[in-house]
């Protein structure tokens, strides 16, 4: 192929983001990601800074739960409107309604003391989590039911870069902001920025199929069709086999939710500055999962799912050892910097090794479904088991070196799990009858 037809193909491949349609699902997936930090790292570097114990730091972490499990709710958000937002629309009305409530939340957040009021920040961030994980939601059905088919990979694109962006800002943004005035003032600026992207469902059109909700159906009636079916027919097809998929969907990112909810502290700990964090650590973070993202879909692509989920969780294991290596040393701009690139670049490898895995264990008569259960699984177990992060921390007696090996040590048995489900889970049937393996 000539250079004079690549470039028409990108060209053409560029054309469809003209359409503001796609700006409307950037600017959505920024007011998605944007809450996220300030109940997970933010919230962490703030607990830390203010005292509270690794142990205390860690259980913070289940108020995250909401995220996990959002799909219990979400059946509310298709078939119940909200009365007082009617004339914006099934989807938007939802939307505005999370957001506008999210203000307040993430405001209660910045007016609660961590030190003297630990309850009344942990109320108002599980409330956080609650309104985001909503939000999510209503979202996610907003960017389908908007777009067609064709171009539902394109505008997951954009949704992503705009999450990632908005977890930025809440990350990195908030960090300055708390050097350079309070943590109170940088969380009221989240709120304030919540505020303003409620101007997006606001002036954006509402989807057809968003018009009028569906007939509403008993919650019994749902829960056997929804979640009853879907998870009988992935036992039944998958067998005694199934107790050990489920078990690596838990353990397979295990490592990973112990460094996470600790990297904050850490750093904290280490002697590092908000800004300093900011520019390192948040930096390179997303420089570093953008191009896992990347170079995770060329290796799928090229490989086995199963291939890409070993050498994903290897090289987790093996990046998590630079962080014993940066607390044996002390503190260290660069050797930070390099820890936290590598870490999220193979953290973002193995998400879309995960993903893809994932995907590839769905029967395509309940895709949806059943992903969604299975991914609420692997979610709510690394929130859980991630908890008792900081209560390992102590137990160690603050060696964070031999914490990180730990975490390290954490991947071994969802490798162990992962070899096992290799050789004996059955595909699942395609929808001619056709089999086709993970």
């Amino acid at each position: 192929m000539t250079g004079g037809a690549l470039l028409t193909e990108a060209r053409a491949a560029l054309a469809v983001y003209r359409d503001r349609r796609f700006a409307v699902v950037f600017a959505l997936g920024v007011a998605s990601g944007l809450p996220t930090s300030l109940v997970f790292a933010t919230l962490s570097i703030w607990l830390r800074e203010e005292g509270l114990s690794r142990t205390t730091i860690g259980l913070f972490g289940a108020v995250a739960t909401p995220y996990a499990i959002n799909f219990l709710w979400a059946p509310v958000l298709d078939h119940a409107r909200l009365p007082l937002l009617r004339g914006l629309g099934r989807r938007r009305s939802w939307i505005v309604a999370a957001q506008l409530l999210l203000c307040l939340a993430i405001a209660a957040m910045a007016l609660a003391d961590p030190a003297e009021r630990p309850l009344a920040l942990a109320a108002a961030a599980l409330a956080v989590a609650f309104l985001s994980a909503t939000q999510d939601v209503a979202i996610d059905a907003y960017r389908v039911e908007i777009l067609e088919s064709e171009t539902y990979g394109a505008g997951a694109a954009m949704a992503v870069l705009g999450w990632h962006l908005g977890a930025f800002a809440s990350g990195a943004g908030a960090l300055y902001l708390a050097d350079a005035f309070s943590w109170q003032a940088a969380y009221l600026a989240a709120a304030g920025a919540i505020a303003l992207l409620v101007a997006v469902p606001l002036l954006a059109a509402e989807p057809a199929a968003g018009a009028a909700a569906p007939p509403a159906r008993r919650i019994g009636a749902w829960l056997g069709h929804a979640v009853a079916a879907p998870f009988a027919e992935f036992f039944r097809r998958l067998g005694r086999i199934a107790v050990a998929v489920i078990a690596f969907i838990v353990f397979y990112k295990f490592g990973e939710a112990m460094l996470g909810r600790m990297a904050g502290v850490f750093y904290v700990d280490l002697a590092f500055t908000k800004v300093e964090i900011a520019n390192y650590a948040k930096t390179f973070g997303l420089a570093g999962t953008l191009t896992g993202v990347v170079l995770g879909g060329v290796l799928c692509a090229r490989v086995r799912v199963v291939t890409a989920l070993f050498a994903g969780g290897i090289a987790m294991a093996s990046t998590n050892l630079l962080f014993a290596w940066l607390a044996w040393t002390g503190k260290d701009q660069g050797l930070l910097a390099a820890a936290v690139f590598l870490d999220s670049l193979t953290g973002g490898l193995a998400t879309i090794a995960f993903v893809a895995f994932l995907s590839g264990l769905c029967n395509r008569d309940f895709t949806a479904t059943q992903y969604a259960l299975l991914a609420s699984i692997g979610n709510f177990a690394r929130i859980q088991l991630g908890a008792v992060s900081g209560w390992a921390v102590d137990r160690m007696d603050g060696d964070w070196a031999a914490f990180f090996v730990l975490t390290a040590i954490a991947a071994l048995p969802g490798l162990a799990l992962l070899l096992v489900v290799a050789r004996r889970a059955p595909p699942p049937p395609g929808q001619s009858g056709e089999a086709s393996s993970p």
